[in-house]
């Protein structure tokens, strides 16, 4: 069972005159299975919470860790390990290597730990025909659909069998049909997979399909 715990966190950026405070006292818990989705206005602060959650940034205070583990105490390299198995991402513009088919593209992930082994590509063929691209492996991004390009980052996403995903705006740049079957297939396979899900955005339609929504506005983070 992976938990998250984000206790009391601040974030402040320096200025030539007082701290910019973008997050005041953030605090959460989640569990495996569970998902929460973060609303709320452009400026809120919602990409700055994922990056602390992603460990790409460390919080001015307050505490975050993931199965008991806090990214903020590990060495830069610790940290990108710690990283790369415990969380996967996925964003609006999905951000696939368009030199790479679509199987390597979800392998990426694996490489961090070395050599990709053939249970990795195991997987992701398995994660593939998932989310309907068994017969798009060998394809480049450039030939896909929006949607098959997001399916394509959710099982990269997933490759690691990662405790917590997070999700920025995944279905920002799709239509209403395919952002519906786009959040379909993440719902099901977060469920099936047993992780945690995070996920912002401005859809209401998408928020109103998750267990938790939070709002963030002035820094704070309150149930709605």
């Amino acid at each position: 069972m992976s938990k998250l715990t984000v206790d009391n966190v601040t974030k402040e950026f320096p200025t030539r005159t007082d701290p910019l405070v973008v997050l005041r006292g953030i605090s959460l818990e989640l569990q495996s299975g569970q998902n929460l989705a973060v609303i709320g206005p452009s400026g809120s602060g919602k990409t700055t919470l994922l990056n602390l959650l992603g460990a790409l940034e460390h919080p001015t205070s307050g505490t975050i860790s993931i199965d008991g583990q806090n990214p903020a105490e590990l060495s830069e390299k610790n940290v990108a390990a710690f990283r790369s198995q415990k969380i996967g991402f996925i964003f609006q513009d999905h951000h696939l290597l368009p030199q790479c088919s679509v199987l390597e593209n979800v392998l990426v992930p694996t490489v961090a730990g070395g050599a990709t082994k053939p249970e990795d590509v195991d997987r992701a063929k398995l994660l593939l025909d998932r989310v309907g691209l068994t017969d798009r492996l060998e394809h480049r991004p450039a030939e896909l659909s929006g949607g098959q390009r997001q399916r394509t980052a959710i099982a990269r996403a997933l490759i690691r069998e990662p405790a917590l995903v997070l999700a920025d705006e995944p279905t920002g740049n799709l239509d209403q049909t395919t952002a519906a079957q786009v959040a379909d297939l993440l719902l099901q396979l977060q469920a099936d997979e047993q992780t945690m899900l995070i996920v912002v955005t401005h859809s209401t339609t998408l928020a109103d399909r998750m267990q938790q929504r939070q709002r963030l506005d002035n820094g704070h983070l309150q149930l709605v």
